[in-house]
């Protein structure tokens, strides 16, 4: 064999050993990946694999597991997924319907407000003629009526409140949830009144009288029973002197007098009506004086 033959057959076996060397490599490869897809899929399967062990409880053992860990136990959204499980064990049973006002009850008692509306609606909506869907109502309500916000954010939860809670009175008013339903709902307008005094207040003391005007005007004509009308009418006087529509003032003050004679609110209006020279006296054709009287108040 020549030299240049023999190089030749040397560089031949190099490059068939750099091949089988690169073949080897990815042969090794590939078997780690399927074998790494392999425990993947494994793993998997263990993972989501469905428990074929799942024994059904009777109705009667879930519901009073239910109750225990409620009353008992103090542990109400633990008794809340047992009553849903007698719902969705038992769905035809005579426990359903009792499970479900249960959970709702539960979901309440933990403050789980939003489970507890869910709970609820479901049950007036499937059960409207039961003699528990007062009940289930005036949970909704107070879902709502436990979750407003102070008089400085939003009274989107409030409304909400006095929604359900006029549902309450309107739909059950012999109930006995009525009763209570009717005090909350006075406690809500109030607090919507509030919300309207504080923005109301802001704005007269940035001299935005006519903004001003507007939120009293609106505790004045909607929420008269509440606490805070008294004040909003000795505001109204305030507004209204201040950019001199002297008959308006007049009559805030004079309706205000008339119905609240010995609130200092009234000390007060009077007292600034009298300092432009004016006396109080109620015009009534004013928006004031028909508000009140709407309510036999004028």
């Amino acid at each position: 064999m020549t030299l240049a033959h023999q190089r030749f057959s040397n560089r031949w076996d190099l490059g068939a050993l750099a091949r089988l060397v690169r073949v080897a490599a990815g042969l090794a490869l590939a078997a780690t990946v399927l074998s790494a897809c392999s425990s993947a899929t494994e793993l998997w399967d263990k993972v989501t694999q469905k428990d074929d062990t799942f024994v059904e409880e009777p109705a009667e053992k879930l519901y009073n597991e239910g109750l225990f860990l409620t009353n008992e136990k103090r542990d109400a959204k633990g008794g809340a997924k047992k009553f849903e499980e007698v719902d969705r064990q038992h769905p035809y049973s005579d426990l359903a319907r009792k499970s479900l006002l249960m959970s709702a009850y539960a979901y309440y008692q933990a403050n789980d407000y939003d489970s507890c509306i869910g709970a609820a609606t479901r049950y007036v909506t499937l059960h409207p003629g039961s003699s528990d869907a007062a009940y289930a109502q005036y949970l909704i309500a107070a879902s709502h009526y436990d979750q407003i916000a102070d008089v400085t954010r939003d009274q989107g939860r409030t409304e909400k409140a006095i929604a359900a809670l006029e549902e309450v009175v309107r739909k059950y008013p012999t109930s006995e949830y009525a009763v209570s339903a009717k005090a909350k709902l006075e406690a809500a307008r109030d607090q919507l009144a509030g919300r309207e005094m504080t923005v109301g207040r802001y704005n007269l003391e940035k001299r935005n009288y006519t903004g001003a005007i507007n939120r009293f005007k609106t505790v004045v004509t909607q929420y008269q029973t509440t606490r805070h009308v008294e004040e909003a009418l000795a505001r109204l006087t305030e507004a209204y002197m201040a950019i001199g529509i002297v008959s308006e003032a007049q009559t805030a003050a004079a309706v205000l007098g008339h119905n609240f004679p010995d609130s200092p609110w009234y000390k007060d209006a009077y007292n600034l009506v009298k300092s432009g020279g004016s006396e109080p006296t109620e015009n009534p054709g004013s928006y004031i004086s028909k508000a009140f009287k709407k309510f036999g108040l004028g």
